[in-house]
């Protein structure tokens, strides 16, 4: 996993602790959630722009 193991996980969740504070960690873990929910399903939409014909060139 990256090359964390378990001790240097806890440690940064002990200092994102220490410096956002308990009431700040719920929300900022739900925006990251959120964040990832978000990318997750603009990968697997199709590209909407590709399945678009180019507009007809008029002389």
């Amino acid at each position: 996993m990256f090359g964390l193991g378990v001790p240097e996980l806890i440690v940064i969740a002990v200092i994102a602790l220490v410096v956002f504070g308990p009431g700040k960690l719920p929300e900022m873990g739900k925006s990251l959630g959120e964040a990832i929910r978000g990318f997750k399903k603009a990968v697997d939409e199709p590209d909407e722009t590709k399945k678009q014909d180019p507009p007809a060139k008029t002389q």
